[in-house]
């Protein structure tokens, strides 16, 4: 489904993958940069607070070329 950006206060370059769809939601593995140390969690989200993010713009969609690039 994609790789996402999640809105960050100042500098942080946070982003969100979604590893699987499940019944009622996704199980995604966040990235956050901690003043340069990655911290890396797997965490589940629903389908209605990740399609809610998406509208207000919480979470924003990767350009495919992009993840080609960081893969």
């Amino acid at each position: 489904m994609g790789t996402y950006t999640l809105k960050s206060i100042g500098s942080a370059n946070d982003y969100m993958t979604i590893v699987r769809e499940v019944e009622d939601g996704y199980v995604v593995r966040i990235v956050r940069d901690q003043d340069g140390y990655n911290e890396i969690k797997t965490d589940y989200i629903s389908k209605s607070l990740f399609e809610s993010c998406v509208r207000t713009g919480y979470l924003t969609k990767v350009e495919d070329a992009v993840e080609a690039i960081s893969a």
